[in-house]
Formats: C-alpha cells, sequence, structure tokens
C-alpha cells in the first residue's frame, strides 16, 4: 500500500498542463512508489542548494556557453557527477534519488539534473529524445549547440551528433530533424519509465513491470502498446480477469492484423475458461 503512494502522488503531479510538471518532483514520486519512506521535500532542497553554489559562480555577463561551462565545472568536477557506463542497466541509474546520492546515472536522469540545475537558474534548456542518448539544449531560437550531460556536459553540434548517433548503432544512420526536436516533461518521464520497464523485465521482476506499465498509462491513457503488455503480463501470471480487460481494451484501439488476431485468441480463450 505504501508503494501506492508514490503513484498516486505522480499521477497528481502529471494531471497538470505538460509546462506545469514540475520535472524533478515527478521523477521523485516514481522513485517514491521503489522506496516508500522517500522524502521528496529532500532531494528537491538538494537541488535548490546546488543550484545557489553554482549561481554565485557565475559571471556577470552570462551568455550561454560561460554559463553551461560553469554548471558543468560545478556538477562535473567538483560534484564529481558522472555517467554510470561501468553498470548501466541499473535500476539505481534511473532514479532520482538514487542518482543525486550517487551522483552517478544515464543520460536521461543526468539531463534531468541538469535541466532542474539550469531552470532554477532561469537558463532554460530543453530536453532533446535522441535515439539511444538522450541530450539537452538551450532553449533559445537557433542555438546551435547541445549538451551532454552523461559526458561531463560535452558540448556537442549537429555534426557531433550525427556522429554520436552513428556510433551508437555501430552502422550508417541518418539524422533527422526529428531525432533532435525537443521533448516534452511527460515524454521525458515515459522514457524513464520506459527504461526501467525494460530492466525489470529483464529481471523479471515482474511486480514491480505492472506497476511501471500502470505509471506510463497514467500519462498515456489507453496506449495500446501499454495496454497489450500489462494484459499480456497478467495473462502469464494467471491473473485472468485484468488480463481480459486490457486485452479487450487494446482490440478496441489496434489495428487488425496478425497481432490483433492473436491477442483475440488469447481473450476468447480466457472467456471460455474463465467466464
Amino acid at each position: 500500500m505504501k508503494h501506492q503512494i508514490g503513484w498516486d502522488n505522480f499521477a497528481q503531479e502529471v494531471s497538470r498542463s505538460d509546462e506545469s510538471i514540475n520535472l524533478a518532483r515527478a521523477s521523485l514520486y516514481c522513485a517514491q512508489a521503489e522506496y516508500p519512506e522517500l522524502e521528496v521535500a529532500k532531494y528537491l532542497q538538494q537541488l535548490d542548494l546546488i543550484a545557489e553554489d553554482i549561481a554565485i559562480k557565475l559571471p556577470s555577463q552570462r551568455y550561454p556557453l560561460q554559463v553551461i561551462k560553469t554548471i558543468n565545472n560545478h556538477l562535473y568536477n567538483y560534484l564529481e557527477f558522472t555517467g554510470n557506463s561501468e553498470d548501466y542497466y541499473n535500476p539505481k541509474n534511473s532514479f532520482l534519488n538514487d542518482v543525486l546520492d550517487l551522483r552517478t546515472g544515464i543520460p536521461l536522469t543526468l539531463a534531468i539534473v541538469y535541466l532542474e540545475i539550469a531552470k532554477r537558474l532561469d537558463f532554460p534548456m530543453l530536453g532533446i529524445g535522441m535515439p539511444g542518448h538522450f541530450l539537452i539544449r538551450p532553449d533559445f531560437n537557433e542555438a546551435g549547440i547541445f549538451v551532454d550531460a552523461f559526458n561531463q556536459g560535452e558540448i556537442l553540434f549537429k555534426e557531433d551528433c550525427a556522429a554520436k548517433l552513428q556510433q551508437l548503432y555501430q552502422q550508417p544512420v541518418k539524422l533527422e530533424p526529428r531525432f533532435l526536436a525537443p521533448v516534452t516533461n511527460k515524454q521525458i518521464l515515459a522514457r524513464m519509465l520506459t527504461n526501467l520497464k525494460q530492466i525489470f523485465l529483464h529481471r523479471r521482476q515482474y511486480n514491480k513491470v505492472l506497476a511501471i506499465i500502470t505509471g506510463l498509462l497514467v500519462l498515456f491513457p489507453n496506449n495500446p502498446h501499454e495496454l497489450r503488455d500489462r494484459g499480456l503480463l497478467y495473462y502469464e501470471l494467471k491473473i485472468w480477469p485484468e488480463a481480459s480487460q486490457d486485452l479487450q481494451a487494446y482490440l478496441k484501439l489496434a489495428d487488425y492484423g496478425d497481432e490483433y488476431q492473436m491477442i483475440k485468441m488469447i481473450v476468447d480463450k480466457i472467456e471460455n475458461s474463465f467466464p
């Protein structure tokens, strides 16, 4: 029951308009579902204090590159935040409280820390949902630069992003404009939860997967893929009523095809065996 408090708080936070969502608070509510005793205010205050320390160091002329350099120096040299390349798929890398405690994370969660610090410095930045490697950039037209929070705040240009994409996929990949488009707060949170979903699936921690999918459906209700995945998981766990409900909801939203027919067969099997 304690775990549900985090998800209830999360649902309340993300019910706001997207621009009104407090990204750090919502991320911490996700973590609260994993750590019921987590004190959200403590970590929000930690972000406040980091920003206050950086603000003192900012030059009088707040040119974007100078602000980024000052943030980078404090986060990566003084506080020693770092990307966790050695244990990349540890779930702690996706919980914001752990990232702040351990000062290590993955591109997305380190970007959330960076975005929240920048917001507190009145230097707004945007999340960039590049496939395979989340980035951020200053929020002004034709900024032309991107910041890699996973790699010590490295400054990238579009050509660097293209090279990084090819390095990630180990094959030629065209850098499409949509790869460098800003993403919403809900999309950032969905990406964080999707990371956790995949990690817990790999670990076969199915109860945690169910909770994460429910969080994803709070963000984007009636997402057919998440309804399908949750329904199939309920089916594997022999939780028949919930499986039937989710899979029937999926059928109402999905396009007719091979997968549709397969899901329909499962629903019919449940209905015939457990009327």
